[in-house]
Order: C-alpha cells, then sequence, then structure tokens
C-alpha cells in the first residue's frame, strides 16, 4: 500500500461491507432510511421547475416519471451494468444544480411564443444532449478537473443557489400569478415549515437532522390541511397503481443552443461534483481510493449519470446525478452494502407506479415547498462558499470570483445589458450560471500564475487567530 491506511480507508469499517448482503429486514430498513434521506430532493427540483415555467398540467407525470427513472437509476448506478455505473450504494436524482439552468432554457422557449409541450420538448431534447457529453466527459476525467478548478466550482455553485432564491420566496408569498400573494396565511405557513426544519437540525438525534426537510414538508402539509390550504379533490379520483405515461409521448424532442449552453455547463460541475460525492461514499464504505479500482469507479459513475440523464430525458424527466445524501447516511448507519440499493430502486418504483402519490405532491401548498427550497437554496450558495474558503486565495483568485460573481449576477439583475448581442447567444448569456462560469473557466485559464505573498487561507487565519489569543491569555 502507497499511502497509510488513514489516507486509503474510511474513518471507520463500516458494518456491513459493499459486497455484504442482510437479511430483508435490515436490508428494507436501510433502504428505507436512504429513501427518506433523498426523497425531498427527488421530488423537489420537478416541482420547482414545473412551477416556474407554468406547466402545471404536465407536473404529475413528470413526478411519476422522476421516481421511476430515480428507481432505474439508482439500480444501474448501485449494481453497476457493463461500464456504467460506480457499483456503490448511491441513490440517483436530479440535481438542484439543474434547476436554475433547465429553468433559463424553458424561459428561452416561452420567449419565443412556445406551447407547454414545446417547451417540454426544448427541455427533453437539451438534456439528452448533454447527457452524451456527460458521458464523454467519463473519458477525461483528469482534463476536466484541470479546467473546473475548486475555484471555478465553488463560484458556479455559489451562483446557482443565489440565481434560485427568487423563486423559492415567489413560492413562499403563494406563486407565481397567486391571488392570495404574499397573505399572511402563507406567511405564517411557510414560517411553521422553516421552525420545524430549524428544530430538527438543532436536535441530538440524527435522522431528525437528515431527515429535517422531508418532515418540514410534511408538518407543513398537515397544517396546511388543517386550515383548509391543502384542498384537493383530484385525490379522490386518483388510482392507488397505473403505468405512468412518458410526456414525451405527447412532446417529442427539440433543440435550442441558447437554451442548451447553460444546461451543458451544469453536466462538467456535476460530473465533477460526482467525483467527489463518489469519493465520500468511497472512504465511508472503507474503500480505497488511491488506487484503479476507484478510478474504475469513477469513471463508471460519471458515465453511469450520462446514462441514467439520458434515460430520464427519453421517459420524460429531468437530468439524474449521484446525491451527496449517500456519503452522510452511510457514514451514519455504517451500512454500505449495494445490495440495499435493490430495495431503494424497487421503493422509488413503486412510489412512481402511484398515480395517488405524484397528485398528493403535486397539491402541495407553495409555500410548503418555498420555504423548504429557498432553505436549500441559500445552502447550496453556502456550500459554494465553503469549496471556496477550503481554497488558498490570492490575488489572482480574488479576480476570478470578483469577475465570476460580478459578470453573473450583473446579468441576472440587469438582463437588457446584452440586448446588442445576437439573440440565441444573449439568451445563454442571461443565465447567471452560464456568464459566471464562462467567466471564471476563461479567467482560470488565461490569468497567470502569481507567486502572492498576500494569501488569505480562511484555515490558517483561524489558527493564527487562536494562537495570538492564546499568547496574549499567557502573557496576561
Amino acid at each position: 500500500m502507497s499511502q497509510s491506511s488513514s489516507d486509503s480507508k474510511g474513518i471507520d469499517e463500516p458494518l456491513l461491507g459493499l459486497e455484504s448482503c442482510p437479511s430483508v429486514p435490515i436490508s428494507a430498513l436501510a433502504g428505507a432510511q436512504h429513501l427518506l434521506a433523498s426523497l425531498a430532493g427527488i421530488i423537489a427540483p420537478t416541482l420547482i421547475i414545473t412551477s416556474a415555467l407554468g406547466l402545471d398540467a404536465y407536473t404529475a407525470s413528470l413526478l411519476s416519471m422522476a421516481l421511476v427513472v430515480s428507481g432505474v437509476a439508482t439500480w444501474i448506478q448501485s449494481q453497476r451494468i457493463g461500464p456504467f455505473g460506480s457499483g456503490l450504494l448511491s441513490i440517483q436524482g436530479t440535481s438542484f444544480s439543474f434547476v436554475s439552468a433547465l429553468i433559463t432554457a424553458g424561459l428561452i422557449a416561452r420567449s419565443q411564443n412556445a406551447s407547454d409541450e414545446q417547451v417540454l420538448a426544448v427541455l427533453f431534447g437539451t438534456c439528452l444532449a448533454g447527457s452524451l457529453i456527460e458521458m464523454a466527459l467519463g473519458t477525461v476525467l483528469p482534463w476536466l478537473k484541470r479546467v473546473i478548478t475548486p475555484v471555478v466550482t465553488g463560484v458556479v455553485v455559489m451562483l446557482i443557489g443565489l440565481s434560485l432564491i427568487q423563486v423559492g420566496m415567489t413560492d413562499i408569498g403563494g406563486g407565481f400569478g397567486a391571488e392570495d400573494f404574499g397573505a399572511p396565511a402563507n406567511l405564517a405557513l411557510a414560517g411553521c415549515v422553516l421552525i420545524t426544519v430549524l428544530a430538527c437540525q438543532v436536535s441530538r438525534h440524527p435522522w431528525l437532522r437528515i431527515a429535517s426537510i422531508f418532515i418540514g414538508m410534511a408538518v407543513g402539509c398537515i397544517i396546511a390541511a388543517i386550515g383548509g390550504l391543502y384542498d384537493s379533490p383530484q385525490l379522490a379520483d386518483a388510482a392507488l397503481l397505473a403505468l405512468p405515461h412518458p410526456a414525451t409521448l405527447n412532446t417529442g424532442f427539440d433543440f435550442s443552443l441558447a437554451a442548451f449552453l447553460p444546461v451543458a455547463f451544469i453536466f462538467m460541475i456535476t460530473a465533477i461534483e460526482t467525483v467527489g460525492d463518489l469519493t465520500g461514499s468511497a472512504r465511508a464504505s472503507g474503500l480505497a481510493v488511491d488506487d484503479e479500482l476507484h478510478q474504475k469507479r469513477l469513471r463508471g459513475g460519471v458515465l453511469g449519470d450520462g446514462l441514467n440523464s439520458a434515460l430520464g430525458a427519453l421517459a420524460g424527466t429531468f437530468p439524474n446525478t449521484t446525491f451527496s445524501q449517500n456519503t452522510g447516511v452511510i457514514q451514519l448507519t455504517g451500512i454500505a452494502s449495494r445490495h440495499v440499493g435493490r430495495y431503494v430502486a424497487g421503493f422509488l418504483l413503486l412510489l412512481g407506479l402511484s398515480p395517488f402519490i405524484a397528485t398528493l405532491l403535486t397539491q402541495m401548498p407553495r409555500p410548503v415547498l418555498g420555504a423548504t427550497t429557498t432553505l436549500m437554496f441559500a445552502l447550496i450558495a453556502v456550500s459554494g462558499i465553503r469549496i471556496l474558503m477550503a481554497q488558498p486565495i490570492g490575488r489572482r483568485e480574488m479576480m476570478i470570483i470578483a469577475l465570476a460573481l460580478g459578470l453573473g449576477l450583473g446579468v441576472g439583475m440587469v438582463p437588457d445589458v446584452l440586448n446588442a448581442i445576437p439573440g440565441a447567444f444573449a439568451d445563454a448569456l442571461r443565465s447567471p450560471i452560464t456568464m459566471g462560469g464562462l467567466t471564471a473557466i476563461i479567467a482560470e485559464l488565461l490569468l497567470p500564475k502569481m507567486e502572492d505573498a498576500e494569501v488569505f487561507n480562511p484555515r490558517a487565519s483561524e489558527r493564527e487567530s487562536t494562537d495570538s489569543i492564546n499568547a496574549d491569555q499567557e502573557h496576561a
């Protein structure tokens, strides 16, 4: 072994290793735990995108297919089929990183007077093309990591979170075009959800913390039902089990370069995120992360994400990527068996085959969804800040961050500044993610490396501050 065991293994050996085959009750319980930790993340992106683009007529269908494809994708990623899949216990769903880019793509289509079906056709065609890019990226991961550096990734993740907060706050008020927008009842309901999530987060019970978003949404729906805000007559007519109807049968596929650019960029970013998520899951599973087998898992994981995203587009839903919750649940439970992934996949398929469940989720009050998503979007921005804080920040890095944030947020606030640029290219650059991300990449490639004596490292600064306080105390 070329490195110490602490570098190659997880901190603790799992109770059940990767190839363990636990009993049915244990597997079902572990699968339910993974499902509980990931369910809100699986359903929320579809609800947000359809609400922002006015696609309410297709929400139930898209949700059913999101759950079905998530189940199929989880099976592929955890069981590994040919070169596709990491072979780790890995739950799949639509990353929040895609939400802003897909909303932007849909708005571009709307600006050209597209119908609901035409908007979805553009989204599905764009996602299908992007999935092919991600599968290609799986073969050139070392090169990609040299271009998409931590500084670029941190800035883009920040822009993703910041650009989505407006969508969450609109839902808190009642949703786009709501007659009672900003009503006290809507704000109070959202406040109850936020209080519930925060109460779970400060709890000492780890499972309350992991399932806080799901619990907050459930409590919000119960309060709304008691207050008469959750009236869903469609539930009485919804069947318990039925085969879902893929939206692509009605919409087909279309392609728009302006819509494609922001989505393609997110596929690049999520490929890097998948590498980090799978490495964390491998460490938590007690596996080596410095050998060829791990590199094979990473390549298979990125290829699996690409294949699963293609399946999602063909089935009428949005891209599927590896969830970061996997690492936390494996660390908490000590169960790393990929055999458990089959149970999670089965649970997701059952949920997706239930129109009753899809209708129930579709009718969720907007303030409930808005409260949870606003918090999650803000946490995405905080994640970007943490990525940046983990890096030494010199003058060069500060200029890259400043340029990317300034131009990215600037075009989001004043989109008319690009009116003189040709239409399709301007539409793509009006996305804060595209403008900020491209700016960061170009600056990363063009700005020369500097021998910077004034490098800011937050961790080092914290240590220096602590040492200074201790020295002052000893002197006193």
